[in-house]
């Protein structure tokens, strides 16, 4: 089975899991989506506290190396089981979700941009950015919804580790990029981005249909 990686990043807050969570919506299980997030590394020696001031916006702080050899066993033709991290504990959990191979595979997170072996193994490019200030009200009201946390540490770590982070490691990926779209409700870009995998689906299909 041929297989097109598409690879979605962006900074804390960008839109970049709307405007994944969407292509999924729209194709179903036509593509497949896998979050760098649930690379992050276990961490069950340490306490939850100390895991509170992990800085988890360094790129060491995620399994890199295990998502890179899972996307190649993809492409390969072998399923995967690809490890499901608990943001409510900060660390991994012990369940995994099985990932069978598809055609076009879409790979979200921060980082993943970062590591040049990672990114190399995109066909496609794609940086969502948006407002400082969008960004961080966004991971605010996600964080306490979706990840119990409080509003203190909340802020305590933003301004610790994601601020300079981003600026440090997440910002400069926009250059290398093939596709640079402005929050991830933008409808002009979902819709390029749309008929880019219709026309990927498509090829992939009859490929594997001549081979």
């Amino acid at each position: 089975m041929k297989t097109t990686i598409i690879g979605i990043a962006g900074g804390t807050g960008s839109g970049k899991s709307t405007f994944t969570n969407r292509l999924k919506k729209y194709f179903g299980d036509d593509v497949t989506v896998i979050y760098h997030d649930n690379y992050y590394r276990p961490h069950d020696d340490l306490s939850f506290q100390e895991r509170q001031h992990i800085n988890y916006d360094h790129p060491k702080s995620l399994e890199t190396d295990l998502l890179i050899e899972q996307l190649q066993q993809l492409k390969e033709g072998k399923s995967v089981e690809c490890p499901v991290y608990d943001f409510a504990h900060h660390t991994r959990s012990s369940a995994t979700t099985i990932i069978k191979p598809s055609r076009v595979i879409i790979v979200e997170g921060i980082l993943i941009l970062q590591d040049e072996r990672l990114r190399d193994l995109f066909d496609i490019k794609i940086f969502v950015e948006a407002d400082a200030d969008e960004r961080i009200l966004r991971r605010v009201l996600r964080d306490i919804n979706e990840r119990g946390r409080d509003l203190e540490n909340i802020i305590e770590q933003y301004l610790e580790t994601v601020k300079p982070m981003h600026y440090l490691y997440v910002a400069p990926t926009k250059n290398v990029a093939d596709i640079v779209i402005n929050s991830g409700l933008n409808n002009i870009a979902f819709d390029v981005i749309k008929v880019k995998i219709q026309e990927l689906l498509k090829e992939n299909s009859q490929e594997d249909t001549e081979a």
